[in-house]
């Protein structure tokens, strides 16, 4: 319990900034009174914020997908580089066994 108390007092600060960043910055509204002007604009408003963010969503999309495709160019060439690697063991511990044999020749015979 005493750790979600802690959370919340380090968390507390921000809320606001965070709170006032997240609310739309819609018209002013002047009292109660919602005039049919104020409406249209604030759909406008409305229909430009969502046109904006499609369009960051698109650009976000695009940055994905080049990301994506870079970490599988990535991936590939970390997997033949694996390869050659697994190969140059594999030879190396050929000719170390080929050494030993030769070795044990010399020393018995």
């Amino acid at each position: 319990m005493s750790a979600w108390v802690s959370a919340l007092k380090a968390v507390l600060p921000y809320v606001t900034n965070v709170v006032t960043a997240a609310i739309p910055a819609f018209t002013a509204r002047k009292g109660q009174d919602r005039s049919a002007e104020v409406t249209a604009q604030q759909i406008a408003e409305l229909q430009g914020a969502a046109t904006h963010n499609a369009e960051s969503v698109k650009v976000l999309g695009e940055q994905l997908q080049r990301t994506v495709s870079a970490v599988e160019q990535g991936a590939l060439n970390v997997e033949r580089a694996l390869r050659r690697l697994r190969l140059l063991a594999a030879a190396a511990l050929l000719v170390a066994l080929v050494a030993l044999c030769a070795a044990l020749v010399v020393l018995v015979g």
